[in-house]
């Protein structure tokens, strides 16, 4: 069957010029936002989460923290991952070493964990304490975690500046 002249045109004009090939721009796009997603939650060290209410105390410790879970004590209330547990001067107050709120939510804290040999290993827990607190709360966190099974404690700790200062004589 013949074409007609402005078909034979067109079929020219499309073996010429090509047909539509790969748009690349809109691959390029997306293989950018994967590069910055990557380079942005691929970070090497563990961050802690930071706290304006609590003033870590410094150590030229090199050890990187490790995931575990937070318990943050400043001047005012205990917070295990960010929820608050107890009052600081409810604790200070009561007889005994144990704190009872703190002791019963690290319970619930060990059962949701999926560590193995946690009866023979014992549980890991960050402690993030402001460096003004009394030594008799730190104490009674430490039994605490102590008779919850909670025996690899770290605490947490704002590393010195490695710059040394420098003597003009």
């Amino acid at each position: 069957m013949k074409q007609s002249t402005k078909a034979v045109r067109m079929e020219r004009h499309h073996k010429r010029f090509g047909g539509n090939g790969l748009n690349l721009v809109s691959l390029m796009d997306i293989f950018t936002i994967l590069v910055f997603f990557l380079l942005v939650n691929s970070s090497s060290a563990q961050q802690l989460p930071s706290s304006k209410a609590v003033k870590l105390p410094e150590s030229s410790a090199q050890q990187l923290p490790e995931e575990t879970i937070i318990l943050l004590v400043n001047n005012d209330q205990l917070l295990v991952q960010g929820r608050v547990i107890a009052l600081v001067s409810d604790v200070l107050s009561t007889e005994g070493n144990l704190i009872q709120p703190l002791l019963d939510e690290m319970k619930i804290q060990a059962q949701s964990s999926f560590k193995e040999n946690a009866e023979e290993e014992g549980l890991d827990v960050t402690i993030m304490g402001d460096k003004q607190i009394p030594y008799k709360l730190l104490r009674k966190v430490l039994a605490t975690l102590s008779e919850a099974n909670y025996t690899n404690i770290s605490m947490a700790v704002m590393k010195k500046s490695d710059a040394q200062p420098i003597n003009e004589e």
